[in-house]
C-alpha cells in the first residue's frame, strides 16, 4: 500500500541499490567505461592548462629580467623588450595549450554522445521491465496499490535514474579525476601549499556527509508522496463527472491540497538540506583560498617559488575547490536518484503470480463442464468470503449468480478466471483442475463482458478484434450484424474506421456495452462471463443487449452476474449467494416456489419497478 501521508520514509540499503543499479547497467557497461575513460582523458588535458600558463609567465619574466640585466639594470624600451622575449617558445606553449583545450572539448563531446545513447537505452529497458513486471503481477497487487504510484515509478523515477547516467555520472568522474590530477600537479609545485589546500577537504566531506544522510530521508518521502499525488490527479481527472454530480469539488480540492502540501513540505526540506552543502563547503574553500594566496605570495617574495608557479598553484586551488563544490551541488541529484532507484527495484521485487505447473494440463476440445468442489476463499485470511462452495455445471448451461453486494458473486468469477486460486478445494473444467493448467489457457476459455466497459484509443474495428487479432473484416461485420450493432457502426462518420477517443466519450454507455459484446463474439470463446452488463443502460438498450446475449451465449456455458433479476428468468440454473455461501439454487420458477431468499430479492425489485 502507498505510504501514509503522515509518515516519513526511511532510507533503505543504499549500497544494495547502487549494486543493483550497476547490475542493470551491465549490457552497456562497455559504453559506460569508454565514456568514463574519455571523460578522464578530457579532464587530464584541461588539468595541464594552468601549468603551461605558469611556464609562459615564467618565460616572460625570465626574458624581462634578462633584458633588464643587459640594459645595465634599467628597464629597456618597448622595441628592445619585445626583441628580448622568446616569442617562439611562447608561441609553442600557446599552441600546446590550445591543442589540449580542443582535445578536451572533443573528448567531452564524444563521451557525452555515448552516455546519452546509454541513458536512452537504459530508460527504454527499465520501462519495458516495469511493463513486463506488471503482466506478471497477481491481481491482488492492483487491488492494493494505486495506479498513479506505479506510473510514477515508470515515468518520473526511471527518467531521474536515466538522467543521472547522462549528467551526474560524468560530473562525478570528472570531479574525481580533477581532484586527483590537480592534487598531483599541486604537490609537484609545493608540498607546503598543497597541505594547506587539503585542510578544507576533510572538513567539507564531514559536513556534506551529515547533510546528505539527513536529505536522503526527505528525498525518498518526496518520491513516495509524488506517486500518491499522481494517483489523486488521475482519479480526479477521470472521475470529473462523478465529482461534479455529487458536488464533491471542494472535498477533492482539499484532498489534493493536503497531499500537495505534504509534497511541498518534503520537497523544500530535501532541497534545503541538500543545498546547505554548497555554502558550508564554500566557506571552508574560500578561507583556505585566502590563506594560500598569503603564504604563496610570501614564498614568491622569499624566492622559494617562481611567480608563474604561484600563479599556476592559485589557479589549481581554484580548480581544486570547484570539483568539491560540484560534488556538494550534485548531492541532491544523487539522493533523488538513489531514492528513485530504490522505488524501481522495490517494484521489480514485488511477489509475482506463482508459476504454472510444468508440464501443465491441456484441454484440447472444450465442452464447458465446470465444477466447484468444496471451494474456500478469502482475500484476507481473517475475513473468509467463500465457504465450502460446491456446484456442478453441465456444458451449454446458462448459470446466473445473484445475491446482495458482498455476497461473493464477483469472487466466483475471479476464481473461474484464475485471477485468484482457492484456499481450499478446487475448480475443474471438463474434469481437469484449473490449478494444474496454465493461467493463460484458462483465461482463453472465457470471453468477458463486464459492467465497466473498457475500450482503448483506436478504431472501432481494432477494438472489436482485440480478443482475436486474426479475425477478418468479414468476421467482425458478421459478429456486429448478429449483435444488431452493424447499423449503429455504419451510421458513424467513418464506420468501422471511426476513432474512439481515450475516454470513449464519443459514444454512449449502451453503445460501449454493445461493442464489448461484439468483441466477445469476434473472440469466439467456448465459455462466457457476463458481469452485470446491463446495469447502466436504458430499457431499450437493455433489450438490445439481452438479444445480443442470447446469440452470444447460445451453445456456450455461460455465467451471468445480474443485479436485475428480471434479466435472468430463463437461466438454466440460478445460484443464490448470501455471505459467501449458496443458500438456494434452481430455476427461476423453482426458486419463487420456495418463497425463500431469492423470492424476497425478486419481489423487492418487482415492488421497486
Amino acid at each position: 500500500m502507498p505510504r501514509p501521508m503522515g509518515a516519513v520514509a526511511k532510507p533503505k540499503n543504499l549500497a544494495k541499490s547502487m549494486k543493483r543499479f550497476l547490475q542493470t547497467l551491465r549490457p552497456w557497461m562497455v559504453g559506460v567505461i569508454i565514456s568514463c575513460i574519455l571523460a578522464v582523458g578530457a579532464t587530464v588535458c584541461s588539468i595541464f592548462g594552468p601549468k603551461i600558463l605558469g611556464r609562459m609567465t615564467d618565460t616572460a619574466v625570465e626574458n624581462f629580467q634578462g633584458a633588464v640585466i643587459e640594459n645595465g639594470g634599467q628597464v629597456p624600451n618597448g622595441e628592445a623588450l619585445a626583441a628580448a622575449i622568446d616569442w617562439g617558445k611562447l608561441g609553442s606553449l600557446a599552441l600546446l595549450l590550445i591543442g589540449l583545450y580542443v582535445a578536451s572539448a572533443i573528448l567531452n563531446y564524444i563521451q557525452g554522445v555515448i552516455l546519452s545513447r546509454v541513458s536512452a537505452k537504459y530508460a527504454k529497458k527499465m520501462r519495458a521491465e516495469i511493463l513486463d513486471k506488471i503482466t506478471r503481477l497477481p491481481i491482488a497487487y492492483f487491488d492494493k496499490h494505486q495506479i498513479g504510484d506505479t506510473l510514477s515509478r515508470m515515468s518520473n523515477d526511471v527518467t531521474m535514474v536515466a538522467n543521472t547516467l547522462s549528467s551526474v555520472l560524468t560530473q562525478i568522474i570528472t570531479s574525481l579525476t580533477t581532484l586527483i590530477g590537480i592534487l598531483i600537479m599541486m604537490m609537484s609545485i609545493s608540498v607546503t601549499l598543497s597541505l594547506i589546500a587539503l585542510v578544507a577537504v576533510p572538513l567539507s566531506l564531514v559536513f556534506v556527509g551529515l547533510i546528505a544522510k539527513k536529505a536522503q530521508v526527505f528525498f525518498r518521502t518526496q518520491q513516495t508522496t509524488l506517486g500518491a499525488l499522481n494517483s489523486i490527479i488521475e482519479e480526479d481527472y477521470s472521475g470529473q463527472s462523478i465529482i461534479k454530480a455529487n458536488s464533491y469539488e471542494q472535498t477533492a480540492i482539499d484532498k489534493f491540497e493536503k497531499t500537495n502540501q505534504r509534497l511541498y513540505d518534503t520537497s523544500w526540506k530535501a532541497q534545503f538540506y541538500s543545498s546547505l552543502a554548497f555554502p558550508i563547503t564554500n566557506v571552508f574553500t574560500n578561507l583556505n583560498y585566502v590563506l594560500i594566496c598569503v603564504v604563496g605570495g610570501q614564498m614568491a617574495i622569499d624566492g622559494k617559488l617562481l611567480i608563474g608557479s604561484v600563479q599556476a598553484f592559485i589557479q589549481y586551488v581554484s580548480q581544486f575547490n570547484r570539483p568539491i563544490t560540484e560534488v556538494s551541488q550534485i548531492t541532491s541529484n544523487i539522493q533523488q536518484t538513489l531514492a528513485a532507484a530504490e522505488r524501481i527495484f522495490d517494484f521489480l521485487d514485488e511477489a509475482e503470480e506463482s508459476p504454472d505447473m510444468d508440464p501443465a494440463l491441456k484441454v484440447d476440445k472444450i465442452k464447458g463442464a465446470v465444477e466447484f468442489n468444496h471451494v474456500d476463499f478469502a482475500y484476507d485470511e481473517s475475513k473468509p468470503i467463500i465457504r465450502d462452495f460446491s456446484v456442478k455445471i453441465k456444458p451449454g448451461m446458462q448459470v446466473a449468480i445473484v445475491g446482495p453486494t458482498g455476497a461473493g458473486k464477483t469472487t466466483i468469477i475471479n476464481l473461474l478466471m484464475r485471477f485468484y486460486d482457492p484456499v481450499n478445494g478446487y475448480i475443474t473444467i471438463d474434469g481437469k483442475p484449473t490449478k494444474e493448467m496454465k493461467r493463460a489457457d484458462v483465461r482463453k476459455m472465457f470471453g468477458m463482458v463486464l459492467q465497466d466497459t473498457w475500450l482503448f484509443s483506436g478504431t472501432i474495428e481494432e477494438n472489436l478484434r482485440y480478443g482475436n487479432p486474426k479475425a477478418t473484416h468479414e468476421d467482425v461485420v458478421a459478429a456486429a450484424e448478429a449483435s444488431s450493432v452493424h447499423h449503429f457502426i455504419e451510421s458513424l462518420p467513418r464506420g468501422y474506421k471511426t476513432e474512439i477517443t481515450e475516454d470513449s466519450d464519443n459514444i454512449s454507455a449502451g453503445e460501449k456495452q454493445l461493442l464489448t459484446i461484439v468483441r466477445a463474439m469476434v473472440a469466439d470463446p467456448p465459455m462466457m462471463i457476463l458481469d452485470e452488463a446491463t446495469s447502466n443502460v436504458d430499457t431499450r438498450t437493455e433489450q438490445l443487449i439481452q438479444d445480443a446475449f442470447v446469440k452470444l451465449t447460445h451453445g456456450r456455458t455461460s455465467f451471468v452476474i445480474a443485479h436485475r433479476l428480471s434479466t435472468i428468468r430463463n437461466s438454466d440454473l440460478i445460484l443464490v449467494m448470501k455471505g459467501g455461501e449458496i443458500v438456494e439454487h434452481g430455476t427461476h420458477d423453482e426458486l419463487l416456489a420456495m418463497n425463500g431468499f431469492y423470492a424476497e430479492l425478486y419481489n423487492s425489485q418487482f415492488v421497486e419497478d
